[in-house]
């Protein structure tokens, strides 16, 4: 099995977070620009079609590396990703989006790393000690929490939709981050995007026959973040810190988005930071803090 060893000096699980901030950082405003493409778009022309753009990217890389092909036995972890976090997550948050607002995905991103951290302990072989899943609930119920408080969190009936995206998400990130100590981080997405691409383009295509492809130059612009971005690059990071940090570990720092994706609308579009994100943003990097503490114990499989 291919480790991954970081400089001398340096602790692979911290690389490992790190990898995981930048990975996260792409995937904040994937919620705001999938909600900018949907006010045009089809959800299914977004939610499928952004994985499109990125299988062609994932070809162009693939052929000008030299990539060979994955071993037989990794293609079914392979159809594992692709049914997550390239039709699963996309499509049904695609949709959810379409009628709700972006503030609402808060309540998923709050589950998505305890969920993670349950699917790393059947799929990647990690066990994670008490005092981490102490860490884990009390960060997603911090941001659950705020999320209602603020207003987010109103159960409506897409609520269910998005909570399917954020289990099919967990299931590949769990899947992805064991996968990437074989083959690579950025090598998972692309394969399991080239995998998937027969079916996205016959997907595709109906959809754009349905409903055709006039949008704003807004929608285009998030539909291309979350192509290019949220689909592709952002992956790179992801899967490699997942690889060399640990899936449980590493997936904590989702917590960290829904507040990255707040300042960056402050920063961005000039909006309002109220008092109680910046008090429930610290008790979150406090449990993200204690979870990288906390003992993992880390199977070979």
């Amino acid at each position: 099995m291919r480790r991954y060893q970081g400089n001398r000096g340096v602790d692979p699980e911290m690389l490992g977070l790190g990898y995981g901030f930048l990975g996260v950082l792409g995937f904040s405003l994937t919620l705001p620009a999938t909600r900018a493409a949907v006010t045009d778009l089809d959800p299914a022309i977004v939610g499928l079609g952004r994985a499109v753009v990125a299988a062609l990217l994932a070809v162009i890389v693939l052929w000008a590396t030299h990539q060979p092909l994955p071993n037989r036995k990794h293609w079914g972890s392979l159809l594992i990703v692709a049914a997550g976090v390239i039709l699963g997550f996309p499509l049904l948050s695609a949709w959810a989006m379409q009628q709700l607002p972006a503030a609402h995905g808060a309540v998923v991103l709050g589950l998505m790393p305890l969920a993670t951290a349950i699917a790393a302990t059947f799929r990647a072989g990690e066990r994670p000690s008490l005092s981490f899943w102490i860490a884990s609930i009390a960060g997603s119920t911090t941001v659950i929490l705020f999320a209602v408080i603020s207003g987010a969190g109103q159960i409506q009936g897409a609520d269910v939709a998005l909570l399917g995206a954020g289990v099919a998400a967990a299931v590949a990130y769990a899947e992805g981050g064991r996968l990437a100590r074989f083959l690579g981080g950025w090598q998972v997405i692309c394969w399991a995007l080239v995998l998937a691409a027969p079916l996205l383009i016959l997907l595709v295509a109906i959809a754009l026959w349905q409903h055709g492809l006039v949008a704003s130059p807004t929608a285009w612009l998030g539909f291309g973040y979350v192509s290019i971005v949220s689909q592709f690059l952002a992956f790179f990071a992801w899967y490699q810190g997942l690889a060399m940090g640990g899936v449980a570990r590493v997936g904590q720092i989702q917590l960290l988005q829904p507040f990255l994706t707040i300042f960056a609308s402050a920063l961005l579009l000039g909006e309002a930071i109220a008092p109680i994100t910046i008090g429930a943003a610290a008790v979150v990097v406090t449990t993200v803090a204690l979870g990288k503490k906390a003992a993992i114990q880390r199977r070979l499989l």
